[in-house]
This record gives C-alpha cells, sequence and structure tokens, in this order.
C-alpha cells in the first residue's frame, strides 16, 4: 500500500451534508489535497458558505455535493408517490408484494370535515376487509392451483404464495393506506423537493414539508454516531419556502385549457400509445396541456401541430407568466424520442414511477377510466366480491371534495401516465418489466410497449428482449 502522500484513491468517511458539500466545493476550487480541505472546514463555517455561494449567488452545484438520508413514516401511499416524484431521486417505498398492508389501517386526510371523514372511513374499512379476505381467499386458491415442487423449501413456497396472492389483493389498496420511505438525495433536490410539497394541493404534503424543514434545522434523530452530531442542513432550513410558480402555472393551465380547447375528438387508446414527435414546440404545449386535462397526449399533440405558432406559443406564455428568475423551467421542456402514453392501474404506476431515465407526467386520477379486474380473481370465483367493494370506494370518490378524495381511489382504478424516454430506456423497461418474476399487470404493459416500438420502429424494436406475458412461472420469485 502506498504511503499517503501518493494514494491516488482517497475515501472520506460520513460528514454532515453541509459540511460535505463545503469541502468538496473547496477541494474544487483550490490545489490543496481533500485532507487539507476537511481540516479547512473544521476551522470554518459551512452555514456562510453555503448562505454566500448557494442561496445568494445561485452556485446551485455546490448543493449536489452534499447529500441527506430521509426516512418518512406513517405517510400515505398518495403523498408518498408526492416525495417520490423528482427525476434524481434515489429512494424506495415499502412494498405492497412482501407484506400485509391490510394491518396498517389507513390515514384519513386532514382537510375533511367529520361528515366526509366518516363516507371516507366506511369506504376504507371496506376496501381493508376486502383485501384482508380475498388475499387469504387467493392464498388456498394458489395452493391448491400451485402444488409445491420437490425442490422447493416449505417456507420458500409459502413466501412465493403469499407473494402472488399479495399481487392480487394489492387492487384493493388505495392511496390512503400508509406506507414508509426511504431516500437519499444532494441537498438540491431536497430543496426542490420541500419547496414543491408546500406548494401541493394535499394538506398532508404541506405538512410534511413543514416537518422537514425543522428536521434540517435539527441533529439527525438516529444513526450510529455516539457523540452528538451536527444538525442535518441548518441553512436549506432557513431558506427553502414554498414554489409558487409550479402551482400558479398548473392552475392558469388548467383554466386555460377549459376555456380554449375545443372537444374531444379521440377515444381513449387501449393500454399504451407509442408516438414519436418531431415538432418541438407542439410537443412541449401538448405535454403542458396533458397534465391538466384528462385527453390522450395523441390528440392534444395533434391539435397543436394543427394550431398556428401564435397559438401554441400562447399556451407556453400562459404556463410560464409567473416564472422568477430561479424558477427551473416546467418538466414539459424535458423529453425524449419517444412518448408512452399509458392507461394502467394505479398498482402498475407505482412500480413503473420508480423509473428516473426518463420524464413523467401525470394527469389527475379519477374514476372516468374504470377499473381493471384481475384475471386470477375471475378464476379464483372472487370477482364479485373485489368489485363491490372497489364499486363502493368509487361512489365514495364521487361523494367527497376534491383533493381529499383521491385517498379512497384504489389501485385498481386506472390513471392515465406519460412516459418520454430514449430507446436505451425503453428496451431496459421492456425487458426488465415483462420479466416472469414482475407483476402481470406491468408486465402487459412492458409487452405492449415492446410491440409498440417494433410498429414505430421495426429496426429497434426487434433488439426488445421482451418475456411474452403468456410466459410464466408463478413461483418464481
Amino acid at each position: 500500500m502506498p504511503p499517503e502522500s501518493q494514494q491516488r484513491v482517497i475515501t472520506v468517511a460520513p460528514l454532515p451534508a453541509e459540511k460535505c458539500a463545503y469541502a468538496l466545493a473547496r477541494y474544487s476550487r483550490s490545489p490543496d489535497s481533500i485532507r487539507d480541505s476537511l481540516e479547512w472546514v473544521r476551522s470554518h463555517d459551512s452555514q456562510k458558505f453555503l448562505e454566500h455561494f448557494y442561496f445568494q449567488y445561485g452556485h446551485a452545484s455546490i448543493a449536489d455535493l452534499g447529500h441527506v438520508v430521509m426516512c418518512f413514516e406513517g405517510v400515505s401511499e398518495l403523498v408518498a408517490a408526492e416525495i417520490e416524484d423528482e427525476p434524481l431521486w434515489d429512494g424506495q417505498a415499502r412494498s405492497s408484494r412482501y407484506q400485509n398492508f391490510g394491518q396498517t389501517g389507513f390515514i384519513t386526510p386532514p382537510e375533511v370535515n367529520q361528515t366526509d371523514a366518516a363516507v371516507y372511513s366506511a369506504a376504507a374499512s371496506g376496501l381493508l376487509s376486502a383485501y384482508q379476505s380475498i388475499h387469504s381467499a387467493m392464498v388456498q386458491f394458489l395452493r391448491e392451483k400451485l402444488p409445491r415442487p420437490d425442490a422447493m423449501s416449505p417456507p420458500a413456497y409459502e413466501r412465493n404464495i403469499a407473494a402472488r396472492a399479495f399481487d392480487v389483493a394489492r387492487y384493493l389498496l388505495f392511496w390512503g393506506v400508509p406506507t414508509g420511505v426511504g431516500q437519499v438525495t444532494s441537498i438540491r433536490t431536497l430543496e426542490k423537493q420541500i419547496r414543491r410539497l408546500k406548494a401541493s394541493d394535499y394538506q398532508e404534503a404541506r405538512e410534511l414539508a413543514d416537518e422537514m424543514t425543522a428536521a434540517c434545522s435539527r441533529p439527525p434523530s438516529c444513526g450510529f454516531d455516539s457523540q452528538p452530531p451536527d444538525p442535518v442542513a441548518p441553512t436549506l432550513a432557513r431558506h427553502v419556502d414554498a414554489d409558487p410558480f409550479t402551482a400558479t402555472a398548473r392552475a392558469n393551465l388548467r383554466r386555460w385549457a377549459e376555456q380554449n380547447l375545443p372537444p374531444r375528438s379521440m377515444p381513449d387508446p387501449a393500454g399504451v400509445d407509442l408516438l414519436r414527435p418531431t415538432n418541438t414546440p407542439a410537443d412541449i404545449a401538448a405535454t403542458l396541456l396533458y397534465t391538466v386535462t384528462d385527453r390522450p397526449f395523441r390528440e392534444l399533440y395533434e391539435l397543436m401541430c394543427g394550431w398556428g405558432e401564435r397559438r401554441r406559443a400562447e399556451v407556453i406564455e400562459v404556463a410560464l407568466e409567473r416564472r422568477a428568475r430561479r424558477d427551473e423551467l416546467p418538466r414539459a421542456f424535458r423529453g425524449g424520442l419517444y412518448a408512452f402514453d399509458i392507461i394502467m392501474d394505479i398498482g402498475a404506476y407505482r412500480d413503473l414511477h420508480r423509473h428516473r431515465r426518463c420524464q413523467q407526467f401525470r394527469q389527475p386520477d379519477s374514476d372516468a377510466l374504470g377499473f381493471e379486474t384481475p384475471g386470477a380473481l375471475v378464476e379464483a370465483g372472487l370477482a364479485a366480491r373485489y368489485e363491490t367493494a372497489i364499486r363502493s370506494a368509487l361512489d365514495a370518490f364521487r361523494k367527497l371534495p376534491a383533493p381529499a378524495r383521491d385517498y379512497v381511489l384504489p389501485f385498481g382504478t386506472r390513471c392515465r401516465r406519460l412516459f418520454k424516454m430514449d430507446f436505451a430506456e425503453a428496451e431496459y423497461m421492456s425487458r426488465l418489466r415483462s420479466g416472469v418474476k414482475g407483476h402481470f399487470s406491468y408486465r402487459r404493459i412492458a409487452w405492449e410497449m415492446k410491440r409498440q416500438m417494433e410498429q414505430l420502429e421495426p429496426e429497434l424494436g426487434r433488439w426488445i428482449d421482451a418475456t411474452p406475458p403468456w410466459i410464466e412461472d408463478p413461483l418464481k420469485r
């Protein structure tokens, strides 16, 4: 092993996020060794440095050099999806395949009154009761249908059977069930995340953002160090505020769409619809409108292509009207070669939402697209019990006020999402998500992505090695 002075690879022990950012920023701006930069940081105030260069001068890359580990416990699935909706995000949420969500109860939206809370509670309790009973019935059905192979141990067999049963029962979970999320993000991503959550339509998300801000000003809640550590990100805690631009742009676009778009002219596509937009301004305008309407992306894109430059510019102007100097352009200005407009159940979206090498756009959830009934439920004779619980929840959704009503939407409810990506990500998603270990819902989507690519780009589509959904290995995990 070479002496320290000759080492070319130097590892650094974990540091408080802001001190790490300060040390690496100084390291990039001086000829000193990282050891010297660390000594410097010990005797100088990292908060003053970040205050000056990051928050005043806008040297945003500095905030990418410090990372924070943060976990969220007892948040709703709805807010978990809001937390995770960051392109530069690393983390995981609790899996509905490996634990019984029926034992965790549910979260009541904080904005509902007593009467609405009773309607919500009855629907939520009904869904969880059906979830428990259908999971038990599916376990018994799968044991009879799929006997244990001699080569598989009884514990492994039972785990696989339970997981497959959860795959079916999860259609009865809903946005209001509690979950946990663990994340590792840079200070910059954390700032964007908090600002976005503070401007959320959901009170739970806004309250959580305030708790995140407060947590940044305190030492970590847990860890391995015996000595009291420094606060997590105290400078960030003093400066982070709500992001009014995104919320205002969304409201303005929604109002503009209601006043200016013609009646719908295109039916909902079945499953997956793939486009390769070639008109960039039309693509951006269509994507902006996609997130505030219930229309297929193809319809919006063709409409924007048919409009003149001045009319398309009006859409973009509405979106950017309140943009301040430090506000980034909306996500609609980012994209990829291919646009997959997908109708899927909410549970499948929670799985595909994990993919970060693409740009994702959500339409408001509703009951307009109906719901999925897994074929296994029909085969097991459980479809009537399932559909009764789903229809009862959707009836409660129609009675409850927005946005709190979203909490009662079951995971079996269909939603519409737009994924923009390059071919490499399309190949990866199709190949990974079509595998026999995956959930049957997103396996169908992944296979259809391959088929759509074969039609649009025959030379490229043939290179996607996806597994057809009719090839199954139910006991493989």
